[in-house]
């Protein structure tokens, strides 16, 4: 049974009952291949320097081909119930490629992706494909942190001519700074788990302990200057 103190901690604004049932399965997915993993102990270190007791690529889903079928179909449940107006679909390099191609052609729609950066050589492209000025363009991406780089491939997709009517991805921590820039970019996420869905999927099959959601917790708040001292 999983220890519903240590849950209300979590502050999620959800009681067990309203926890979504996709969520919560993709989480257990998730965790299951280890995707995502947790270790409060012993920190992870992000590219950008912060101290994490979260790690989650979402890549490895590719290996598995059930798995993988899986994000693919309810990636695309999600834009279909969301943005059924989609003319096209952008992934994010390099972690949402695959999918977003995946997507687009069970879709049937046309595919590009943005990198982080132009190509130092060449036509030196920051969109690698062709999308149509003026088309209705949903942004696919693995995970969202800070938002900082989703937000990057929507302006770039803007400045092409298109209209971003939204974005779709794995998995999100749910950061504060990343809900208000969605906000003031005007960009609707949508996702098909989260933070919430995740630790208490963790906490309900031993993989994480009562109290390690409060170290969790806590790095969520501030994770920029968490340290875990």
């Amino acid at each position: 049974m999983p220890n519903v103190s240590y849950l209300c901690k979590l502050n999620i604004n959800k009681t067990m009952q309203e926890m979504d049932p996709i969520k919560t399965t993709f989480a257990a997915k998730l965790l299951e291949v280890r995707a995502i993993k947790l270790q409060p102990s012993s920190p992870f270190t992000w590219a950008s320097g912060w101290k994490s007791p979260f790690y989650c690529d979402n890549r490895k889903t590719l290996s598995y081909p059930r798995l993988r079928s899986f994000v693919k179909t309810e990636l695309c449940h999600a834009i279909q119930a969301n943005f059924p107006e989609v003319e096209a679909i952008a992934g994010v390099a390099t972690g949402a490629i695959a999918q977003g191609a995946l997507v687009a052609d069970e879709l049937g729609l046309p595919f590009a992706y943005v990198r982080s950066k132009p190509k130092d050589h060449g036509l030196e492209n920051l969109i690698e494909g062709n999308l149509e000025p003026g088309s209705k363009v949903v942004v696919v991406e693995d995970l969202v942190s800070t938002g900082g780089s989703s937000l990057k491939a929507v302006e770039a997709i803007r400045k092409n001519g298109c209209e971003v009517i939204g974005m779709v991805a794995s998995y999100t921590y749910g950061f504060p700074v990343a809900e208000e820039a969605f906000k003031a970019a005007g960009v609707k996420l949508v996702t098909l788990t989260d933070y919430e869905h995740v630790v208490k999927h963790a906490l309900e099959i031993g993989y994480i302990k009562p109290g390690d959601v409060d170290v969790i917790h806590e790095w969520r708040k501030d994770p920029a200057n968490w340290n875990n001292q």
